[in-house]
């Protein structure tokens, strides 16, 4: 494959380009805090993935998503009976959430910056619209980008009608990310390149294992590798 071959790169946003899993973790343990008395933290945690679960497909990816499955799970743990104050407490959990600093992981932006003149790039993300706008936009990453999309889930069909619009299809496309279940194996079953930049914290949702056989799956320890990585790919296809 010569290098014009690859002409357009999609990068994941969180936990790829910066820090957004830990903020969810903290909250897990103030939320698992407050019904203590319920249950142990690894008990309350288990609940609440059960209900994230479950409300995927209704309320999406995302921090409002996380939100009303902690009020799920307090009313289902407490069997009904949890105080107004815990949901006033849930909620302003929530609220915080969304207004956490954007902390950019390391080589982001030098990197982002490097591929701008040399390919499209597209911003692939999930979860609320809003914030994933307010994230981009604090990152000042924003303008480095030729197109955003903010969707409400990564498959295959998804990246092929993403790179089908902002690029020449996916088999002459790159997707960057941290979630091989999101990121990466979709994006090879489309037809492209799956580069995955493992994260310390992934949450369970998003594990998958690594498809080390798909000849189209390369994976690094972190962004200041992509274009190293980009250039052998050019040389070697």
């Amino acid at each position: 494959m010569s290098a014009s071959h690859l002409t357009t790169i999609g990068f994941d946003a969180d936990d790829t380009l910066w820090q957004n899993e830990q903020f969810f973790r903290m909250t897990e343990r103030r939320f698992a805090g407050l019904l203590a008395e319920h249950g142990d933290h690894q008990h309350i945690s288990a609940r609440l993935l059960e209900a994230e679960r479950r409300n995927l497909a209704v309320y999406g990816f995302g921090i409002k998503g996380f939100t009303l499955s902690m009020i799920e799970t307090a009313i289902e743990v407490t069997a009904g009976r949890v105080p107004a104050s815990v949901i006033a407490e849930i909620l302003a959990a929530g609220r915080d959430m969304l207004s956490h600093p954007i902390d950019p992981l390391p080589h982001a932006r030098e990197t982002v910056e490097r591929l701008a003149g040399s390919y499209r790039l597209v911003l692939i993300t999930k979860g609320d619209l809003f914030d994933q706008e307010r994230k981009l936009a604090q990152s000042g990453l924003g303008d480095l980008f030729d197109a955003v999309e903010i969707v409400s889930d990564k498959s295959a069909a998804t990246y092929a009608r993403i790179f089908s619009r902002h690029g020449d299809g996916p088999k002459k496309s790159m997707m960057v990310g941290n979630s091989l279940k999101s990121d990466v194996v979709p994006v090879i079953e489309a037809g492209g390149w799956g580069i995955h930049v493992p994260h310390e914290l992934t949450w369970a949702v998003e594990h998958a294992e690594p498809p080390v056989a798909a000849p189209r799956f390369r994976q690094i320890t972190d962004l200041g590798e992509l274009p190293a990585l980009i250039e052998s790919i050019a040389k070697t296809g």
